[in-house]
């Protein structure tokens, strides 16, 4: 149990910091890396939009996460999770700027953001179900094995 404790708390903390970082590059980067043809303020606030694309379809990831959890394990969507968010935090790192691929840009920069809240939401709740313990043993012990 410690174990998984440690790796979900810690999987949790890397993410949260991954949005908080997002935040702030956001509010003092992005605006001239992905929107430079605006004005600065525009550009500010639509940076900022993307930071909040992160939130919309968290709730998505949690239904769709929480109904794989209870179907194939909660360990391995923890797993996916935490890879979706890996690989959407490595793709925006290298997504190339404005003036190289034009709106392209910041619209595949909205398209990681939404991946990433997507597995964020999935996390979350698996996380937790993990840290907790609740409902896996109650579950795991009327179906008869542990996933």
């Amino acid at each position: 149990m410690r174990k998984v404790l440690a790796a979900s708390l810690s999987g949790a903390a890397l993410e949260w910091y991954d949005f908080n970082l997002y935040g702030i590059s956001a509010a003092l980067v992005f605006n001239k890396i992905f929107f430079p043809d605006v004005d600065p303020a525009v550009g500010t606030l639509a940076a900022l939009a993307t930071f909040g694309a992160g939130f919309v379809l968290r709730p998505i990831g949690a239904l769709l996460f929480g109904h794989l959890g209870d179907r194939i394990g909660r360990k391995k969507c923890l797993v996916a999770t935490m890879l979706i968010i890996g690989a959407a935090t490595f793709l925006i790192g290298m997504l190339p700027d404005y003036r190289q691929i034009g709106l392209w840009a910041p619209a595949l920069l909205v398209l990681l953001r939404l991946v990433q809240g997507l597995g964020l939401g999935g996390e979350s709740p698996r996380a937790g179900a993990r840290r907790t313990g609740f409902p896996a043993h109650t579950v795991a012990a009327r179906r008869g094995d542990d996933r």
